[in-house]
């Protein structure tokens, strides 16, 4: 009964496979649609257009913050990834949090980001340097007529935190 047991998966697989049914499970279709450069698993990836990204960098305060690259050109339905780059060049530590902006204005229902360092708070010691992606898609429904989109960070410090109350509750080993 083990061996049958054992057997059915792949035998389940290729008799689905070629009758043309799906069977691969949500967690399946979403790695193959991450390594194929999909935003989900339904493939709808505009391959008719493309959107240019441009991105800035503002910084209220003494540190290093720009983006990686200036801009990105991307298919809508395409998931892309970008690096900001920041450095705490004062002499103690900080907390600061990033707050995005878009243009134009009608394209933020249409940005959609998967990760972000603007969804947290982070704590940088003195000179410390750190790397944080934005991973995002352009949903297929953008109007036609939007061609570049500008998103825009403000990284500013958090007023009244304190930096080593913050530290204190940073995991070990956690991605920040």
């Amino acid at each position: 009964m083990f061996g049958f047991g054992y057997a059915m998966v792949p035998m389940y697989r290729a008799i689905c496979s070629a009758l043309g049914i799906n069977v691969l499970s949500l967690s399946e279709r979403q790695e193959i649609s991450r390594q194929q450069g999909l935003a989900d698993g339904n493939g709808q990836v505009d391959r008719s257009r493309s959107i240019t990204v441009e991105f800035d960098a503002n910084a209220r305060g003494p540190w290093d913050f720009k983006p990686a690259v200036s801009h990105v050109v991307v298919h809508p339905g395409e998931l892309a990834t970008v690096m900001y780059e920041f450095k705490n060049v004062q002499s103690r530590p900080m907390v600061a949090q990033a707050i995005p902006s878009y243009a134009p204005h009608q394209a933020s229902t249409h940005f959609n980001k998967l990760d972000c360092f603007c969804f947290s708070e982070h704590v940088l010691q003195p000179g410390e340097s750190k790397q944080w992606p934005v991973v995002f898609v352009i949903d297929p429904k953008l109007p036609r007529d939007v061609k570049t989109i500008t998103l825009s960070y403000t990284f500013f410090e958090v007023p009244g935190k304190s930096a080593a109350k913050q530290a204190a509750l940073v995991v070990p080993g956690a991605r920040s």
